[in-house]
């Protein structure tokens, strides 16, 4: 009877073994584990720079201690890379926090959050970015640089998103819906159609940055999709009415840009979101090349 209970012991003993490697695994592959357990770790040494990058030159900065998007981080990094080489552009891509010193910023027109998330950076590299932007940085930030897990940077909060995420739909997390352009002058909506479909995580706000005094760029028609969240048999309302998924600022001498578009790899294949990116870029990279002022359009 002792040796049969053993036994019993030892297979619940492996079965939970067994449970708890595949819910570590399932944790760390759709990137959630940062999420339940986010990291306050911040890089002290930096990565070394190549001598020499084609001017201008894009950083592209994915740094995860909150939730980590792996394909869109992937996804991504290809496509800014087509881009810039397409334009002649340098490109250099980490994921060191480190790299945010004065003296490296010099080096880049523009940097890009490509879902970058959590508490990514030390007061020290924060406020060496923030004093790049406001004498005439460019910055792209891409989904997750948006959502909830940046709370705590308030300069950041104020002058890059001016708006609290509060979630995104389940069951389905992804939908088809039609972007609606909405400033057709904005350099940034260049080449793109009144009316385009895209495939996203559909990110929602407390309120719109229009209310805040940033240009919106471009919505989401809520007709064309499904904006609630169901969660263990509970129905969430993530309406806004407006509802946008891109918008500008002038930031001091610089200029940001938020997409909340490029959860999936497949995101950055979209012709229109490839399109947006390339815009957004070009736009950003102008205020270091030449003399041009941030302005609302």
């Amino acid at each position: 009877m002792a040796s049969l209970l053993i036994k019993i012991l030892k297979v619940l003993l492996l079965l939970w073994l067994l449970v708890t490697m595949v819910a570590f695994g399932y944790l760390k592959y759709t990137g959630a584990w940062n999420a339940l357990f986010p990291s306050s770790e911040h890089d002290t040494v930096g990565p070394v720079l190549p001598v020499s990058l084609e001017s201008p030159t894009v950083l592209v900065f994915s740094k995860t201690n909150g939730f980590r998007h792996e394909e869109g981080i992937n996804g991504g990094v290809s496509a800014l890379a087509e881009i810039a080489a397409a334009n002649n552009w340098g490109v250099y891509a980490t994921e060191n926090g480190a790299v945010f010193t004065e003296a490296n910023l010099k080096r880049f027109d523009v940097v890009v959050f490509l879902n970058a998330s959590g508490d990514m950076l030390s007061d020290a590299q924060e406020q060496a970015f923030q004093r790049w932007m406001e004498t005439g940085g460019g910055w792209l930030g891409i989904h997750a640089a948006g959502d909830g897990s940046h709370a705590k940077w308030q300069w950041y909060m104020d002058n890059l998103i001016g708006a609290e995420f509060t979630a995104h739909p389940m069951n389905p997390q992804f939908q088809r819906a039609s972007v609606v352009s909405e400033a057709d002058d904005h350099p940034v909506m260049w080449d793109l159609p009144a009316n385009w479909d895209h495939v996203e995580e559909w990110y929602s706000w407390s309120s719109s940055p229009r209310e805040r005094g940033f240009t919106v760029l471009a919505t989401v028609d809520e007709h064309s999709y499904s904006p609630i969240q169901t969660f263990m048999g509970q129905e969430k309302n993530l309406r806004m009415g407006d509802h946008p998924v891109a918008w500008s600022n002038c930031v001091g001498l610089g200029r940001s840009v938020y997409l909340a578009l490029g959860h999936q790899a497949e995101a950055f294949d979209n012709r229109e979101f490839r399109r947006l990116l390339e815009n957004a870029l070009v736009w950003l990279v102008e205020p270091r090349t030449g003399s041009t002022k941030c302005v609302s359009n």
